[in-house]
């Protein structure tokens, strides 16, 4: 008899135990997270009435394997350019609540007389809200179409960033022993040279690749390929020293700026699903109670600093950033918990072994009491607000509640210098580390190739005292060619721009600082011909020197040099686009005017009609939306197509999409229709399957002398007549006017019910 191995068994254990309780937390109207905690209690060692899991190790390593899978799918969510366009307000909340409530970790370790490392990493792990969390709460109580939701979602994106930062600074920091600003500062130019060399780089050749195989892509291949490019990722991730799901991340968001990006969502969800069930699953494993009696007053008192520390670092945060103190308490009272970020970064501590054991479970207890208040900490900003409002001096209300007001930024109030000087430092960053990154690469590989394939081809030049090697000087010549695109990108890019022109022309004082510019970023890219020339010969500097000149000058002046550059810069631009691009072709792309409405009461949601929607099918006259809620109606999304200032006679049908104008509580009162106003489930949907009955037509039936249409089989009794059998094999089709007589055989369809009542009406109606 075959035995299944113990990976297999536990498996089966964790999903069905896992299964029945997030069913018994999704009728509860809890998160499902915290479903998945207590099914991994329940298969725990610790729980000595349940089965447990046989091989924690194999559970540990599909855990893994979760928060890769989990940090991918939060990169296919994020995107460089969104949060680019997010403005300063969000940024700043992020910044202070993160080092806040870090830093207020800290203290409240210390306090406990805990360790160094369990300290910080009880800060990190008190930094992070959770996402998942308070998305779910926001659903739940009908708020996620409101204005602040949309800022406290813009913070907890940004935060979900940094800590993916932050993951790699707490590694960094328990690798040594003493860690001091030098290596914090390297720790932190490692992940910033590889976001900048796989983000530009990926985005290079990934859509191209994507591109060219797109009539080959179907989703299972598509699935395959996207997984394959976020293990390799999270593989050279750990090769050069980074976590696998930093890698991981990484991966995720050079595929979210590709057109394939929404189906790769929706292919990695299921796989997304399972893994992260895993993890939370393996996060509750480690919950011991014997643990969680002994640290009950440290749990209270975390607890209590989050909840606290939250609503009024949070809040202090929202109101740095330019929000009404209104606004701003509706936000930071929103973030009061904790979620699996810092079950991540427990886990971090746990696998490089720097955090006691007790703290992993004394974190789970902190973010289940956390989860379970959120909504109430939700509701509470408001009255919190009224009662601040009330006992606060009205000049100091009146000054934070016009944090954000000001002049507003133009183009003409933005320095033209400022401008310049950004885009050539960003321009000169990306360039200096693509052409390190292929300078580094050809001498890994291409130079113990030419010395392998030119082995002993050696001279010397006695006239100039130097020696030389054909490997080493075919090495130099084809790196050099390779970064030379870069180099003159370095050099000649923004020279002819609109800021450099109206600068020159403006003053003959900016003359020689704008030549400057030239001159420093000539001798950065004669640096890299300079660096390669020394590393692989043995000429004096003189030479090496004037090489590095003439290569420079030749690159400056080869046109088709120019265009390959320019070329180049095209394609990553559009590859950059694309998916806007292909928003803008499907008519997803949300309107421009968006922005100027977020500024003030009102501003664009986006409703999904559900497909049992009492709405479906009726035009917008007749629903009064405008009438009823008092917003406005501007565009159907309905597949590709985009109807935009809908009339009173389009209809809306299920699945559709509509963008609104309107305010918070119009936009509220709108969605609670929308979701509320549906079709109740039926409960007797087994009652509902068609059977097809013979029927003889009896001499004293009432359908005697009348046609199908006029014998109300099927506008009153509900059923339908599809045949007459006339001695065939097969049915005849008939027609409504056909007139039934005695003794005529007809086939009807209908439900169970109503066949009973066709028969019952023959019999009963003389």
């Amino acid at each position: 008899m075959s035995h299944l191995p113990a990976l297999v068994t536990d498996l089966a254990l964790i999903l069905i135990v896992a299964g029945i309780v997030t069913l018994v937390f999704k009728r509860l109207r809890q998160p499902l997270v915290l479903g998945y905690i207590v099914a991994g209690f329940l298969v725990s060692p610790h729980m000595p009435y349940t089965m447990s899991v046989v091989d924690s190790n194999n559970v540990q390593t599909w855990a893994d394997i979760g928060v890769m899978f989990l940090l991918f799918s939060l990169g296919l969510d994020f995107s460089f350019k969104k949060i680019m366009k997010m403005g300063a307000s969000p940024i700043i909340a992020a910044c202070t609540i993160i080092f806040s409530m870090m830093m207020l970790g800290i203290c409240t370790g210390k306090v406990f007389l805990w360790s160094k490392m369990d300290c910080i990493f009880l800060g990190g792990m008190l930094a992070m809200s959770s996402t998942t969390i308070i998305y779910k709460a926001f659903d739940d109580m009908g708020l996620r179409q409101q204005s602040f939701a949309s800022m406290v979602m813009s913070v907890l994106i940004l935060e979900d960033i940094l800590a993916i930062v932050m993951m790699v600074m707490l590694s960094a920091i328990a690798s040594g022993d003493s860690p001091d600003g030098g290596q914090m500062a390297g720790s932190i130019l490692r992940i910033v040279f590889f976001l900048v060399l796989w983000f530009v780089v990926g985005i290079f050749l990934i859509p191209l690749f994507l591109r060219k195989s797109r009539r080959l892509m179907t989703g299972e291949t598509l699935l395959i390929v996207s997984l394959g490019l976020c293990c390799l990722m999270a593989v050279i991730s750990t090769e050069v020293g980074f976590s696998s799901a930093f890698g991981a991340f990484v991966m995720g968001s050079i595929l979210a700026e590709t057109v394939e990006a929404d189906k790769i969502i929706r292919l990695v969800e299921p796989v997304k699903n399972l893994f992260g069930a895993i993890f939370f699953v393996s996060v509750g494993m480690l919950v011991d109670p014997v643990i969680l009696g002994n640290y009950a007053l440290p749990i209270i008192i975390i607890t209590t600093v989050i909840l606290l520390g939250q609503s009024i670092l949070g809040t202090l945060g929202y109101l740095l950033g330019g929000q009404p103190l209104k606004t701003a308490m509706r936000c930071g009272f929103s973030m009061a918990q904790i979620g699996e970020f810092a079950f991540i970064i427990a886990s971090l501590g746990l696998s490089l072994h720097v955090i006691s054991d007790f703290l992993y479970p004394v974190v789970v207890a902190v973010s289940v009491i956390t989860t379970f208040l959120t909504p109430y900490m939700i509701r509470a900003s408001v009255p919190a607000y009224q009662f601040l409002s009330v006992h606060i001096p009205k000049t100091w209300l009146r000054r934070m509640n016009h944090l954000s007001a000001g002049t507003p930024k133009t183009a003409t109030t933005i320095s033209n210098w400022h401008r310049l000087l950004t885009s050539m430092a960003v321009n000169t960053i990306v360039y200096s580390i693509l052409s390190f990154a292929v300078t580094a690469l050809s001498f890994t590989f291409l130079q113990p190739l030419f010395q392998r394939l030119f082995a002993g081809i050696t001279g010397s030049w006695a006239l100039l005292n130097v020696r030389w090697s054909m490997a080493d000087i075919l090495c130099a010549i084809v790196t050099i060619l390779l970064i030379s695109p870069f180099l003159r990108s370095i050099i000649m890019k923004k020279n002819h721009s609109d800021e450099f022109r109206a600068l020159w022309t403006e003053s003959r004082l900016n003359r020689l600082p704008l030549f400057f510019t030239v001159l420093v970023r000539i001798a950065i890219a004669a640096f890299f011909v300079f660096y390669i020339v020394n590393h692989l010969s043995h000429f004096r500097n003189a030479i090496i020197v004037a090489i590095a000149l003439t290569a420079i000058t030749l690159m400056i002046l080869s046109r088709r040099l120019k265009h390959r550059s320019i070329k180049l810069e095209r394609m990553f631009v559009l590859n950059l686009r694309s998916r806007e691009i292909e928003a803008q072709v499907r008519g997803r792309k949300r309107p421009l005017y968006e922005g100027h409405l977020l500024d003030r009461d009102i501003h664009i949601s986006e409703f999904m009609i559900p497909e049992e929607s009492t709405w479906a099918g009726k035009p917008l006259s007749q629903l009064r939306i405008g009438t009823r809620f008092g917003v406005h109606v501007s565009s159907i999304l309905r597949g590709s197509r985009r109807i935009n200032i809908p009339g009173g006679d389009n209809v809306l049908f299920p699945n559709d999409k509509i963008e609104v104008i309107g305010n918070d509580e119009q936009l509220a009162r709108l969605g609670s229709a929308i979701a509320n106003e549906t079709y109740q489930e039926d409960p007797d949907i087994e009652k509902r399957q068609m059977h097809l009955r013979q029927l003889v037509i009896s001499p004293t039936s009432p359908f005697v002398g009348k046609t199908i249409a006029e014998s109300g089989i099927r506008d009153k009794l509900g059923c339908m007549v599809v045949g007459v059998e006339a001695g065939q094999k097969n049915l005849t089709m008939v027609s409504p006017t056909r007139i039934l007589r005695k003794g005529d055989i007809i086939w009807i369809v209908g439900e169970e019910e109503s066949l009973r009542t066709v028969q019952t009406y023959q019999e009963t109606r003389k």
